[in-house]
This record gives C-alpha cells, sequence and structure tokens, in this order.
C-alpha cells in the first residue's frame, strides 16, 4: 500500500524539472509513512519539507505544485496539505480491495519480498560455550537470532546461518577435568569436587558415557598434593596440570573432546527442537587447524597493525577507536581469544560474506569496537559487522526469581521451559520485547489460555476462523473467491475497514522489523490484527444467508487467516486450526 503513495509521488515529481533534480537523492519511499491518525488520511509524505531547502521553496507552494501534478487514480480519495506541508492520502476501498485479493492471490508468498543477490549476510547466534546444556538466556539469543533470520529473508536478503563453537582454550579444560573428576568419583576416588569445576549432573552423565580408554585412577593423596589453599582459580589450575600429567595431552584431549562433542550434540538437538537450525557450525579450533589466526595476524603485520612490546605481540587497536591496544600473542606463544575473533570474522569476509550480524549478551559491549577495528586493519570496512546486543532474561514462578549459572548446575534449561510452557509460547515471549530491554519472563501468563496470553489470544484467532470454514461446510454451503472488487464493496462496517487496513499494513511491518532487526513490531502487529478480528468477529455473523454479503466477509477473514499464519510462522510458532 506505501507503494501506491510512493509511485504516484514519483511519477508527479518526474512532470516537475525544477523539482526532480532537488529529489534526486531521495528515496520517495522513505518520505512516505502510516497516519497516526485515521482523520488524517492513511499515509503522510514529508517529501516538501524535505524538498525545500534544495529547492529554495517554502513547503507548502511544493506541496501544491505536488498534488496539481499527481496523476488521478481511482485507489485515492483525497490528497491534502497539512500542517507545515505534509502531503496527507486517503485511500480508496477499491486500494482495500485490491490488497485483500492480492493475500488470496499470493498466500504464504504475501509479505514477502522478492529475492535479492546481495548483500550475503552472514548471521551468527546463540554460539554459547559447549560447557553444559543451553539455559533460558540462551533462549532468548535463539529465538531472537532465528526470527531476525527469518525477516532479513522475507525481505529479501540471502541469509546464512551460523553457530560459533567456542571449543578451544580454558574453558574446554575445565570442562574435561570436571568430567575426568566426577569420573574418579563413580571409581571410588574420594576427592572435594573443586568450586571452580562445572557441577551439574550433566557432568556426571558424561563421565558415565565415555570411553574410559585414555582415563587414569589417581588416589586421592595426588589429586590434593600441592594445591592452593583458598583460591578457586587457582585449584583448578593445579587440577587440571595434574590430569594432563596423569593422562598424557592425547589422553586429556580424548576425554575433552568426547565431552564437548555430547554437550554440542546435546546443543544442536535441543535448538532442533525449539525449531532453530543453522547452516553451519563453525569450530574455533579450526581457526588453529587451519591457519587462519596466522593468515589474518600475517595480513595485519603487512599492513603495519602489529607491534611488540615485553615480549608479546599488540594489535593497535586504539587506532580504530578501542581504548587501548590490544595482545594478539602472549609471550608464551599463545594466541589470545582476540586473535581468534579477528580471525574469525575475518574467515567470514573472506568467505564471501558481505555484511556480518553477531547476535552477542550485552555483557559483550566493549567487543563490538576492537572486532570493526580487527576487520578495517585488514582492509575492510568497519561497518561490515554489525553487533546486536541482548539484554538479560529472567525467569519467574510467581514472585521467585530462578538463578541461572552453568558452572554451579543452578539454572532452569531452555529444554526445561520449553517443557513447561512449549515452543509456541517460548518462542514468542522471547521477541516480544526489543534485544535491547531486559525481559521478564512470567510462566504464569505464558501457559494461560485467555486473553491475557498474547500468543494464545492470536492464534485463538487463527482456530476462529478455521472453525467459520467447519460450520461452513457442516451447512453444506460454499464460498466463491471474489475475481474482482464487486462483492468486497459490500465491506463497509466499521470493524470491516479497520480490519482490511490493519491488513494492508503487513509488508510494512516486515520491512520494519526486518530493517530494524527488531521482531517486536511483528510481535505488535499480529496483537492488533488478532483484535481486529475479535472485534469484528463479536460484532457480526460472516454466514449470512445474503450469498454476496457471506462470500465478501469470508474472504476477509480468509485474509486475516493468511496473514496470521504467515507471520506466526516467521516467529516460529504454529497457527493451529482448533484450540
Amino acid at each position: 500500500m506505501k507503494s501506491i503513495v510512493a509511485h504516484l509521488l514519483e511519477n508527479a515529481l518526474a512532470t516537475l524539472p525544477e523539482l526532480a533534480d532537488a529529489s534526486a537523492d531521495i528515496a520517495v519511499a522513505s518520505t512516505v509513512e502510516r497516519t497516526r491518525d485515521p482523520s488524517h488520511g492513511d499515509f503522510a509524505s514529508n517529501i516538501a519539507m524535505r524538498l525545500a531547502k534544495p529547492a529554495r521553496m517554502s513547503p507548502r507552494d511544493i506541496a501544491a505544485k505536488i498534488i496539481e501534478n499527481l496523476a488521478d487514480s481511482e485507489l485515492v480519495d483525497e490528497i491534502a496539505i497539512a500542517g507545515p506541508g505534509f502531503i496527507n492520502f486517503h485511500l480508496s476501498a477499491v486500494a482495500l480491495h485490491r490488497e485483500l485479493l492480492t493475500v488470496l492471490d499470493q498466500g504464504t508468498r504475501y509479505g514477502r519480498q522478492p529475492a535479492r543477490k546481495a548483500p550475503r549476510i552472514l548471521l551468527e547466534f546463540v554460539s554459547a560455550n559447549p560447557t553444559g546444556p543451553l539455559h533460558v538466556g540462551h533462549g532468548r539469543h535463539a529465538a531472537y537470532g532465528a526470527t531476525v533470520g527469518n525477516l532479513l529473508e522475507a525481505a529479501g536478503y540471502p541469509v546464512e546461518r551460523e553457530y560459533y563453537v567456542n571449543d578451544a582454550g580454558r574453558q574446554m579444560d575445565i570442562l574435561g577435568v570436571s568430567v575426568w573428576l566426577r569420573w574418579l568419583e563413580a571409581q571410588g576416588v574420594d576427592i572435594s569436587f573443586p568450586e571452580a569445576g562445572y557441577h551439574g549432573d550433566y557432568i556426571r552423565d558424561i563421565a558415565d558415557s565415555i570411553n574410559t580408554e585414555a582415563c587414569s585412577v589417581v588416589d586421592a593423596e595426588r589429586l590434593v598434593h600441592g594445591l592452593p589453599e583458598d583460591d578457586k582459580e587457582a585449584i583448578i589450575e593445579a587440577l587440571i596440570k595434574t590430569a594432563k600429567d596423569a593422562l598424557g595431552a592425547d589422553g586429556f584431549d580424548h576425554i575433552r573432546q568426547q565431552a564437548l562433542e555430547s554437550i554440542r550434540a546435546d546443543i544442536e538437538e535441543d535448538l532442533a527442537e525449539f525449531g532453530v537450525t543453522f547452516d553451519r557450525w563453525y569450530s574455533e579450533q579450526s581457526l588453529t587447524t587451519s591457519n587462519r589466526i596466522d593468515e589474518a595476524l600475517a595480513v595485519l603485520e603487512q599492513r603495519g597493525m602489529l607491534y611488540e612490546e615485553d615480549g608479546a605481540t599488540w594489535f593497535r587497536a586504539t587506532d580504530f577507536g578501542d581504548e587501548k591496544d590490544r595482545v594478539v600473542v602472549r609471550e608464551n606463544g599463545n594466541k589470545t581469544y582476540f586473535a581468534s575473533d579477528i580471525a574469525y570474522h575475518f574467515d567470514k569476509r573472506e568467505r564471501g560474506f558481505d555484511h556480518l550480524i553477531d547476535i552477542l549478551g550485552a555483557d559483550h559491549h566493549g567487543y563490538v569496537t576492537r572486532v570493526q577495528g580487527g576487520l578495517a586493519a585488514m582492509g575492510y570496512a568497519a561497518e561490515d559487522l554489525e553487533v546486536e546486543l541482548m539484554q538479560f532474561v529472567a525467569l519467574y514462578r510467581g514472585n521467585q526469581r530462578m538463578q541461572m549459572s552453568t558452572r554451579s548446575g543452578e539454572f532452569d534449561t531452555l529444554r526445561q521451559l520449553r517443557a513447561e510452557v512449549g515452543n509456541d509460547a517460548a518462542r514468542f515471549f522471547y521477541v516480544s520485547r526489543s534485544n535491547d530491554q531486559h525481559l521478564d519472563f512470567d510462566l504464569d501468563v505464558a501457559k494461560s489460555e485467555s486473553n491475557d496470553n498474547p500468543v494464545y489470544y492470536i492464534q485463538y484467532a487463527h482456530a476462529r476462523i478455521a472453525s467459520v470454514f467447519r460450520q461452513l461446510a457442516e451447512r453444506s454451503l460454499e464460498w466463491d473467491t471474489p475475481s474482482g472488487s464487486e462483492n468486497l464493496a459490500l465491506l463497509t462496517e466499521p470493524q470491516e475497514k479497520a480490519l482490511m487496513t490493519t491488513l494492508s499494513r503487513y509488508p510494512e511491518v516486515i520491512d520494519l522489523a526486518a530493517n530494524n532487526r527488531a521482531p517486536q513490531h511483528l510481535v505488535h502487529y499480529l496483537r492488533d490484527l488478532a483484535n481486529d478480528f475479535h472485534t469484528y468477529y463479536n460484532a457480526h455473523a460472516f454466514i449470512v444467508d445474503d450469498d454476496k454479503q457471506r462470500n465478501a466477509r469470508l474472504l476477509l477473514i480468509r485474509a486475516t487467516q493468511i496473514v496470521i499464519a504467515n507471520g506466526l510462522a516467521i516467529l516460529g510458532v504454529s497457527a493451529p486450526e482448533t484450540m
């Protein structure tokens, strides 16, 4: 619908040489917005005000010239100048009727833009450390990332989804030693499990299932001999050294890799059950085995972006807005996490992706500038990397807030949450607020079957429409999809106009939500659409005696059903036929 107004304006400007040059750099569609007050029309454009300075004319004079040169259209009833120079458009009933027919014609494709070839987008999300099951906080990342990917695809962008598996470094050593210690316990070795180890019951499950070829029974005295006192981090480091000495490097790696693969497989299964899948699971270890880190550092070296100091190799991060320079190779020759991060994003661009979107926790705020700086230092544009930060989610049972800690094991897992409230409610509630706002997940509301539960309210609208068509069949009645708008002229009730207007907004909402990485816009839209439908349902009968009236109303609610289903599909939520 927005395109109707934009095309009229573009054609009018093309007939005005004095304005055509001034408007050359303006995307006319960007000047057109839905009005907040229906009395001001359906759409308003501020094109006249945008042109005032370059054209050296008053906005109202420009608006008058544009209106004089607008082509007549049966899709517009009235055009008026408002305020300092807004051009307000009142669309006709014919425009709404045509949009209804478009919904019926396009079905599941309605609201989707034609496929583009570029920019190729790589969307990385979740990427939780493979040290334990996903908790409810990770679920928000998963739902948000999956929905943003769906929105981008609906807007026509080529998108691939990737999970970065943090399978290298100290956390993997802590995981390995935690599993080994639990295996020793099962063999009768009496030890005090370290505070800094991973405590969840899943560690015992892994220890019970691993191949024990590489395992070694070490008596408790050797384990505790020489351990630091009252320093949990030093204690875990000492135990990792003991494990590596007892098992050998290969033996310890054997346990660590089994634990890693067990947890990674569990994460993949959990996400798949949640409707979240990835095109690629990218291993951090592969950055080393493929020499990608060395290649990235070589590029930085060649471009003069590295220097040596105190035995370490540093990246000139301050040249790119970071608060301090960053170590990429430590004195002992080990590469830092930051070296892996810039190598990973270097690899993304080298694989041919034009735009990189990372969805990260809010605690990664400082990470953005330095990685963007790494890309810029290697010759790419810093803005190639877009980072969407995800605020925390708090899970409540009644008035009690649940604790979430992977290390201690005191957390509610995503799997537990899904079992309790269902995938639909979880997917919906996770994206109901902006990602930059904290989310309090209310279990009681998510499980309720009432209008207070927005996902239930929306799904119920879809099921109600399905029920109407079942009643139609039970009464041996049929309805005909009109080939034109003749019958639709009978849709004159206020509730019908409101519902048609809301339906026509759907493509605009998809574009808005996709371009702003903001699924909550679609959530709010579907709630409004469901409300308009329920209001219509309560005010009027659909299966009436008059054939033409019945066909028009049935077409309207069928279009509503299609749009609800399309929107819910993007959110990863089902559209039930019965409830």
